[in-house]
């Protein structure tokens, strides 16, 4: 009667493992021990995959470098390709946040890895003698190395995806700009009314501000890239052969196809958590920055009769269980929220790099779920902005357009012909009086209607237009 169970051990002792299972003891006792977030690992794809990344360049050096036979290591590197085609994902159960530095993370890719390759080679799961987690799947590696290297290879694909988000969002923000650029509007500082511009100079700039973090992030993720592998448990690349760092750095580029660095000190590199924070500092400025956006559109659509409205947001939901015919700007909202999360996160992830001690940083469990969760939810809402927003605004012209012609500010624009004096008191008046300042500057003849309609086409409003004609 085939058995359901094996006996497997480890330091503290034995445990039956049910044989439908790839994972191992070491595996078992952490999802025992960490039931924390109710997230496992499986939850995050590109991790698994990068670790599987790390195991077959580890599996191709060592087997380069005579330390691995040929068995072995084929039978190790198909087992992390079936990783890689997302088989198996669902024996990650470790929670994501766990003690221990990531050897739970470790040992769990070992154990799934050890046990698909055995049975690849016609062997049983648990027939350790033939492929060992620790001393064939784990060669030349420590948890040390292995699981920040693993993190940034996932942070850097998940970097990428975050890139192809914000295109999209940006490519939606520039197409409704040329869409808007002949709607002229009133421009707003503090909130006041300042001078006019066009709708799609608004909207263009949404997209420019969005284009600026598309360059930093390609810039930070050369920092992503910089990995030590090859340090083992504190850097100085104990129980490695002296050519594994720079062999096993030239089997993850080819596994990987992207451009990766060994850290020029691994010391350092291993106990320094500083380019996670760096990341986090720039996630949190996307957040920031994609938040006051919304903050925007909310202002901008707000009414419709006692508001701004000069832009209408797409009706996507009922907005009140009591109000008849209220909808709410949902999307923005939703979007602001998830930019509040990604706040926090970097204020985790702050903590947890300071937090480091000596040798190595027990923290980047948590560091981890933090970028990985960030960026999903970033990923998400541009996403979501985009399709669901963005393209489905329309612009109320006339209301644009009326609220520049009744503006106090618009004297602004005729600062240059009539002098800031005679501007003042034209604005005073207006103000005073809830007169137009069209109406006023034609009736202290300041400017003829030819002179005050060209000065105030929206072209000559929205650039550079003063040429020293008129001598105040």
């Amino acid at each position: 009667m085939k058995k359901k169970y094996r006996i497997e051990c480890d330091l503290l002792g034995e445990k039956e493992i049910s044989n439908k299972y790839y994972y191992g003891i070491q595996t078992l006792r952490a999802k025992e021990n960490f039931s924390i977030s109710g997230v496992p690992l499986s939850n995050f794809p590109k991790l698994i995959i990068a670790l599987a990344q790390v195991k077959k360049a580890s599996a191709l050096a060592n087997n380069k470098l005579g330390l691995l036979d040929d068995e072995i290591c084929n039978a190790i590197c198909s087992a992390c390709d079936e990783l890689f085609a997302k088989k198996y994902h669902k024996q990650f159960i470790v929670d994501v946040i766990q003690g221990g530095a990531g050897t739970s993370t470790n040992m769990n890719a070992n154990e799934v890895i050890a046990n698909i390759a055995l049975e690849l080679i016609g062997k049983k799961k648990g027939e350790y003698e033939f492929i060992h987690p620790n001393n064939h799947v784990n060669m030349s590696q420590s948890t040390n190395d292995v699981y920040p290297t693993a993190v940034r290879l996932a942070l850097y694909e998940y970097l990428c995806k975050l890139q192809n988000k914000m295109e999209v969002l940006k490519e939606s923000f520039s197409t409704k700009a040329k869409e808007f650029e002949k709607i002229i509007k009133m421009g707003r500082t503090q909130l006041q009314d300042a001078v006019p511009m066009t709708l799609g100079q608004e909207f263009n700039s949404f997209a420019l501000m969005i284009d600026d973090d598309i360059k930093v992030i390609e810039m930070v993720k050369g920092l992503v890239a910089q990995m030590n592998l090859g340090g083992t448990a504190i850097g100085t690349g104990i129980n490695t052969d002296s050519k594994y760092a720079a062999l096993v750095k030239e089997k993850l580029e080819e596994v990987t196809n992207r451009p990766f660095v060994t850290a020029c000190d691994l010391v350092k590199a291993t106990q320094d958590t500083s380019t996670f924070v760096h990341v986090s500092g720039v996630l949190k400025s996307i957040a920031t920055k994609i938040s006051k956006i919304c903050n925007d559109l909310r202002l901008l659509s707000s009414g419709p009769r006692t508001g701004i409205n000069e832009i209408n947001l797409p009706k996507m939901q009922p907005g009140s269980s009591i109000m008849p015919g209220k909808v709410n700007p949902v999307i923005p909202e939703v979007v602001n929220q998830v930019a509040f999360q990604v706040i926090g996160y970097d204020t985790t992830i702050s903590l947890a790099s300071e937090g480091g001690q000596l040798q190595l940083n027990v923290f980047e469990p948590i560091i981890a779920y933090n970028l990985f969760q960030s960026v999903n939810m970033m990923c998400n809402a541009f996403e979501t902005l985009a399709f669901k927003c963005v393209d489905g605004i329309t612009a109320n012209e006339d209301v644009c357009k009326n609220q520049v012609l009744n503006s106090i500010g618009l004297v602004t624009a005729l600062n240059p012909y009539i002098g800031y004096h005679n501007a003042t008191a034209v604005a005073k008046e207006a103000l005073n009086t809830n007169r137009s300042v069209y109406d006023i500057v034609l009736e202290k003849k300041l400017l003829s209607k030819e002179q005050l309609d060209e000065y105030l086409k929206p072209e000559n409003m929205t650039h550079p237009s003063f040429s020293g004609e008129c001598k105040l």
